[in-house]
């Protein structure tokens, strides 16, 4: 198996993705908005997919945070507010913040296992950062790491109650950056005691089956590479001070806070002690060269990666369960006065 996760072009698998997926048995695929059209073409096309392998558990992932960050909207699935709305209400009432958030997630769950999704890349563990770039922003679930393990933890439960594994992100932590990884490489120029908050909310929901790496460099703890490329940070402070075991997948590589090839920050990546590498856009030559660069997937990460699938399911339909969560999250949410 290529320890790596690959995107699709479109609507539907091209005669060359069939024939490479096959061939390339890939750990899993992730889909963006150009990838779902409706319910009965998205179904269609994760049923595909899963007849390409013949595994119990195929990881098919999405970003489905709520807010700017939802790769399924309205009018075909539901709404989901951004993480500020479940900050917003934990300042008022603590429990209901984690109550609702709960009930979302298990909403969400319901309507991705529906779909033939098993992993969404939720919840950010990031902290909000008061002058720093908005890409995290009102992703945020709050500026407090105790707070944000709190509703990530409820996150995390929901997700799983419906049949989807969630996945705890960026780590050692995203909140401190001053630009936008999808362009540039953020520099964090701070302490060992200052980013003790960041890692925080990662330590205590250190047992997430699954995580992702963030594109930004610590100098404090690595001079030179960023965290994604980092063998000290992968291996000292996301393994070690963090003391996560799950599956460690990267953060997208073909962002531009990257140097080098795709293929080579892959190879890099991998060597550095990521398990997988997340490869979104689809671009077959880089696809192909990614596979000729990587090792096979080590037994050690092929484990993390049933380990982390074990609880999931692919449900025939979204059960009328779903709806009474929504309600009841916005019957919560509704509670701080404002609009989710």
């Amino acid at each position: 198996m290529v320890p790596a996760i690959f995107g699709c072009s479109g609507l539907t698998l091209t005669e060359d993705e069939r024939a490479f997926f096959r061939d390339a048995d890939p750990a899993g695929y992730i889909l963006f908005g150009r990838n779902c059209d409706n319910p009965e073409q998205l179904r269609a096309l994760t049923d595909e997919l899963r007849s390409l392998h013949g595994r119990d558990h195929l990881l098919v992932s999405i970003d489905q945070e709520g807010g700017r960050v939802a790769r399924l909207r309205p009018p075909h699935w539901a709404a989901y507010p951004s993480g500020e709305a479940f900050d917003r209400l934990y300042q008022l009432a603590p429990a209901s913040a984690i109550e609702a958030a709960r009930a979302g997630a298990k909403a969400m769950a319901l309507e991705l296992s529906a779909m033939g999704i098993t992993v969404d890349y939720h919840p950010p563990l990031d902290l909000r950062q008061n002058g720093a770039h908005d890409v995290i922003g009102d992703r945020a679930l709050g500026s407090g790491s105790m707070q944000i393990a709190a509703i990530g933890r409820a996150i995390l439960d929901g997700l799983a109650a419906g049949g989807v594994a969630g996945c705890i992100k960026h780590m050692p932590g995203h909140g401190r950056s001053m630009v936008d990884t999808h362009k540039e490489m953020p520099t964090v120029h701070a302490s060992v005691e200052e980013l003790e908050a960041d890692l925080a909310p990662f330590r205590k929901l250190n047992n997430a089956l699954i995580g992702m790496t963030g594109h930004l460099k610590f100098p404090v703890w690595d001079k030179k590479a960023p965290a994604t490329l980092s063998e000290t940070i992968i291996r000292d402070i996301i393994r070690g001070e963090i003391g996560f075991e799950g599956l460690l997948l990267t953060d997208d590589i073909d962002m531009e806070a990257l140097d080098g090839s795709v293929p080579e920050r892959s190879e890099r990546a991998i060597a550095a002690g990521c398990d997988i590498v997340l490869n979104c856009w689809a671009k077959m030559d880089d696809m192909l060269a990614i596979c000729k660069r990587v090792p096979v997937m080590s037994d050690e990460a092929a484990h993390r990666l049933n380990r982390a699938l074990e609880g999931t399911c692919v449900a025939e339909s979204i059960p009328s369960e779903a709806n009474e969560l929504l309600a009841k999250r916005d019957e919560l949410l509704a509670l701080t006065g404002e609009a989710a």
